[in-house]
């Protein structure tokens, strides 16, 4: 533990002793599938957001809420930052970019993932830039430390602190919880002094449902690999609760063309019959009950073009931009 380090724990000690409450909002930015999910799901000590090795698999903002002593930190876990490509049916790659910037306008803090295995960092370069635009600091959060060297380690941090946009520097595993301790101590002493915002035992602001629905789509990614996740909505349609304390989901997963809907069933249905069990379990272990999931495949044509489906997500419906 550097002094730093130190002096922020000492902080968050004297803020429980006195009992001074904290609350503030931390957007979480970087490009995608650099483990932003996976270090809010660390922090908040349970799941609140889905994980995949696809990038893009967070498609809106999820609010994750970690208790760190007497503080409330309010994780905005943000799509990946990337350039958007043009044209109506990449409506969703700009919605998802802008709810990512949506995300840290309105926060208190701002923290920014690097994975610090990869040679390129474009999306850091979005966040750096945006950073510099807009007159606001960041603390750096290097990922992945337990996959990369100590030279390329030292190197990345000393370039990315040459921007000057950056006021701590963390080097961190989200997969392994190794340094992510440190920080959450740090970001319960940065956010401010003010009342909890959600009830102590509440971990997100997402509906259940909708969680139940993201976690299947979640088992779909890992099932689907490079097939077709990206062509791929999952809708919780009714949530019914027994007398026996079970509760019968049903939920729908739309694709937009006849054989993406066989790809989707497998052979002989053994393909969704896998995902509807790991996601039932999963549920199941969230829910603290006995799930009956029904999944069902429905073809809609450019449900990506579908105004409603961005309400669904909590994202703005961009407009057609003219080509050329």
């Amino acid at each position: 533990m550097t002094s730093e380090d130190k002096a922020a724990s000492e902080d968050l000690d004297r803020a429980c002793a006195s009992g001074v409450r904290r609350c503030g909002f931390i957007a979480i930015l970087g490009a995608p599938n650099v483990g932003k999910s996976t270090l809010v799901n660390r922090l908040v000590g349970t799941k609140v957001t889905i994980v995949s090795p696809k990038v893009q698999t967070t498609r809106s903002r999820v609010l994750g809420i970690a208790l760190v002593g007497a503080s409330q930190v309010l994780l905005v876990d943000t799509p990946g930052l990337f350039q958007p490509r043009q044209g109506g049916s990449r409506r969703l790659d700009q919605a998802m970019v802008e709810a990512a910037w949506e995300g840290a306008r309105g926060a208190d803090g701002i923290a920014l993932v690097v994975d610090a295995t990869r040679k390129t960092q474009e999306g850091t370069d979005f966040v750096v830039a945006w950073l510099r635009q807009h007159s606001r600091r960041a603390v750096l959060l290097l990922n992945k430390i337990d996959a990369v060297d100590k030279a390329r380690l030292l190197a990345l941090t000393r370039d990315l602190d040459a921007t000057g946009v950056f006021t701590r520097v963390f080097m961190v595993s989200a997969l392994t919880g190794d340094g992510v301790g440190d920080v959450a101590d740090w970001l319960a002493s940065a956010v401010p002094e003010g009342p909890w915002l959600y009830p102590e035992d509440q971990a997100s602001d997402m509906p259940t449902r909708m969680l139940a629905a993201e976690i299947t789509r979640e088992k779909l990614f890992w099932q689907l690999q490079q097939e077709l996740p990206y062509s791929i909505a999952v809708e919780t349609e009714t949530w019914t609760e027994n007398a026996d304390g079970s509760i019968r989901l049903e939920q729908v997963i739309y694709v937009e063309r006849e054989a993406q809907r066989g790809i989707v069933i497998g052979k002989g249905g053994q393909r969704i019959k896998q995902v509807g069990q790991l996601a039932r379990r999963e549920i199941e272990e969230i829910l603290d009950c006995r799930v009956h999931l029904f999944l069902f495949v429905k073809i809609r044509q450019k449900w990506r073009d579908d105004p409603g489906f961005f309400r669904l997500h909590g994202l703005a419906f961009p407009p057609r931009k003219p080509s050329g």
